[in-house]
């Protein structure tokens, strides 16, 4: 009994899976907001894309103003833009959904390098802000393996939390989300029973680059509170392997993403111990398990039948 006690009360479990929580929130952030452009039939390979700059313009704000929540509403603002800018060429366009996303992807890339060295130079050390702080409940936060888990957070890590439950409502419980299910699988028919297929999926991959864009913010205000350039990472791809994983359900997503988070945390720990295993094969665990998992459950993914089909009107 000692020992069970001992091990519930071990500060470093505890550590670890705070922080697989903590590291699971981006991508799961951005996974979720995948999982409304893909059930709405476009496939948004751009959440990298929008997650960067959603960190970058998250931090420029914040850094500009003092303000965190002005920081992370206008890296929504700025995610929704460039969710309209990819849904133009996906949906109006028809272009080919894979060649757009990777290609936004780059452009992010470069503008957020650009922009944040015209803003503040090269060659300095890199500005920084002070993050969200975890909110303080009292005695909750000192109760072994619970407290650390659910009570030592910052405010967007129990916004993501309601975030799931609001995406779980919209798409299971909701005509809106029955709408967009609808647009996924037979946009034809749903447009003979009066819905507008075009406005959804443009409405859904918004939403789509809005809470990627969270997640970038996440990053920038909470987790570091700075910005670095490349500092997604790939993480917004690694969403896409959980979107797979948890086959587009919110709450499969959370599971997915937790597992993932885990990865990270495990690695990162991993590198303070004595194990002589080289850091570069600690650092390649979660995306050599993102390929394992494109791997083994790609085939059976349960994609909506229409997921990445430009959609044509009769006639045009």
């Amino acid at each position: 009994m000692e020992q069970v006690l001992a091990a519930i009360s071990d500060p470093v479990l505890a550590g670890f899976l705070a922080a697989s929580v903590r590291l699971s929130v981006p991508i799961l952030l951005v996974a979720l907001g995948g999982m409304f452009s893909e059930k709405s039939g476009v496939l948004n390979i751009g959440l990298e894309g929008m997650m960067l700059i959603g960190c970058f313009v998250g931090f420029i704000v914040a850094y500009a103003t003092g303000n965190l929540w002005l920081g992370v509403a206008s890296a929504m603002i700025v995610g929704a833009l460039a969710g309209l800018g990819l849904a133009w060429y996906a949906v109006t366009v028809g272009a080919n959904q894979v060649v757009v996303g990777i290609a936004f992807n780059l452009l992010m890339l470069g503008v957020s390098a650009f922009f944040f060295r015209l803003a503040f130079g090269s060659g300095t050390a890199p500005p920084r802000i002070t993050p969200f702080q975890p909110i303080d409940f009292g005695a909750l936060g000192q109760v072994p393996i619970i407290g650390p888990l659910l009570f030592e957070h910052d405010p967007l890590t129990y916004l993501t939390v309601g975030l799931v439950v609001v995406a779980w409502l919209v798409m299971h419980r909701s005509t809106l989300g029955l709408s967009i299910k609808a647009v996924g699988e037979h946009p034809v028919a749903a447009e003979t029973l009066g819905l507008n297929v075009i406005g959804i999926r443009y409405g859904a991959v918004m939403v789509s680059g809005a809470l990627a864009g969270l997640g970038g913010a996440f990053l920038s205000t909470s987790a570091t509170g700075l910005f670095l350039d490349n500092m997604t990472a790939g993480r917004g791809y690694i969403a896409l392997a959980i979107l797979i994983l948890g086959r587009r359900h919110p709450f499969g997503i959370v599971a997915a993403a937790l597992l993932f988070g885990a990865a990270e945390a495990l690695q990162l720990r991993a590198q303070l111990l004595p194990i002589g295993v080289p850091l570069q094969f600690l650092i390649m665990l979660p995306y050599v398990l993102t390929i394992v998992v494109l791997a083994g459950f790609a085939q059976r993914s349960g994609a909506p039948a229409a997921l990445g089909v430009p959609f044509r009107r009769h006639g045009e």
